[in-house]
């Protein structure tokens, strides 16, 4: 790291002073040096990065389907009734009715599920991608076209319609008693396959205030950005409500407030350290350290305990002509095994990869790591905040 050219450019010309001055403005570098090197940098981000406009949101979309023109991997009737069910009402809607006790044998459909999100300020005409996700036991989606589909939201309201070619990033193939896959083959996706038909109201720019909301609630977060806001646009104009929503005057004029939510989203707050926090993923053995985290002095003791039970099989064999039967049995032998675990130091670490050294000395695998990171964090020796997942 180098010291800032600002700084250089304030210090005078060693050449030009009193070499009884000369210690004293060498002592103030040292001083300068260690709080520029010591105390962290502030992070500075966009407020769109950290918040977002409270009622701007998407919604989500479901609806059920057919898929059509499938290569003989589609449902098959007897596991799958509802996809006969289903293409039997459309068949009707469209005028063609199938003889009673008729049941047809599909290979060549599929019942599907969709899935959307419908991004705020969606207008009718517009178009957005569709997932489509088989429910039944199709082998593949592959090829298959969607027949129109309504898309309904959670008030039941039909909010746009999907049809179109399913895309499948994946192929398969089998012959012969034996098969290969590649990726998912029972999912895929429309891009564009569905067209906006209600808008959905939003009024998040008609009142006379704005709210915005923090992605994390932190009340060092929210005080900063009210100062940033009412820095640049005037005192009184931002206010915190709480940790997480700051409540912002909307100019008078309508037509000014889109260009007012953007000039807002682009301002620069200086955001707080973040706090020290380990992430523990318990299923995979994942841990995971932020910037922060630092290691009081302490003392740490490991050993591993392992049991192992070996079965060995015995076999009896009776006595010639003596009308016995063979019998067979097992012997079992169980072997308990701990290893020593040596009393390790750990020197006090302040940086993260201070914290790193320690951590990979004692020489623990990932999971033994997740014990002692939370023997340790009850002992206080851990400074951070510990998160199991």
């Amino acid at each position: 790291m180098t010291i800032p050219a600002r700084l250089v450019s304030a210090l005078p010309d060693p050449r030009r002073l009193d070499p009884r001055r000369l210690g004293r403005h060498l002592l103030g570098l040292v001083l300068l040096a260690a709080c520029v090197f010591s105390s962290p940098l502030a992070e500075a981000s966009r407020l769109k990065e950290i918040a977002s406009v409270q009622g701007v949101r998407s919604n989500q979309l479901i609806g059920y389907g057919l898929v059509v023109g499938l290569d003989g991997t589609g449902d098959q009737t007897t596991q799958a009734p509802f996809t006969v069910q289903s293409l039997t009402a459309m068949l009707s809607q469209l005028g063609v009715q199938i003889p009673p006790g008729v049941t047809p044998q599909l290979r060549n459909a599929a019942a599907v599920m969709l899935t959307a999100q419908l991004p705020p300020f969606a207008q009718p005409g517009q178009t957005i991608d569709i997932t489509v996700s088989s429910m039944g036991n199709a082998k593949s989606l592959r090829g298959g076209t969607l027949l129109l589909t309504p898309l309904r939201g959670a008030d039941g309201q039909v909010y746009g319609m999907a049809q179109g070619s399913v895309v499948v990033g994946g192929a398969g193939a089998s012959a012969g008693g034996s098969s290969v896959q590649v990726n998912h083959l029972s999912a895929g996706r429309i891009p564009n396959g569905a067209t906006v038909e209600r808008a959905v109201p939003s009024g998040a720019l008609t009142s006379e205030t704005v709210r915005l909301e923090l992605k994390q609630t932190d009340f060092t977060t929210a005080r900063r950005v009210v100062d940033a806001v009412n820095a640049h646009f005037g005192s009184g104009r931002a206010v915190a409500v709480d940790g997480r929503t700051i409540q912002i005057q909307m100019p008078e004029s309508p037509e000014n407030r889109v260009a007012f939510v953007g000039e807002l989203e682009q301002l620069e707050v200086e955001l707080p350290l973040a706090m020290a926090k380990v992430i523990v993923n318990a299923r995979t053995g994942s841990v995971v350290l932020n910037q922060n985290v630092t290691l009081e002095e302490c003392a740490v003791a490991h050993g591993n305990l392992s049991v192992a039970i070996t079965s060995t099989p015995l076999v009896s064999q009776p006595a010639p002509f003596s009308q016995g039967s063979t019998v067979v049995a097992e012997q079992a032998d169980i072997t308990i095994r701990q290893d020593g675990g040596n009393l390790m130091h750990l020197k006090r670490a302040a940086r993260l990869t201070e914290v790193v050294t320690a951590m990979n000395s004692l020489g623990a695998n990932a999971q033994d790591l997740i014990a002692i990171l939370q023997a340790m964090r009850a002992a206080t020796c851990l400074k951070a905040e510990l998160e199991i997942i």
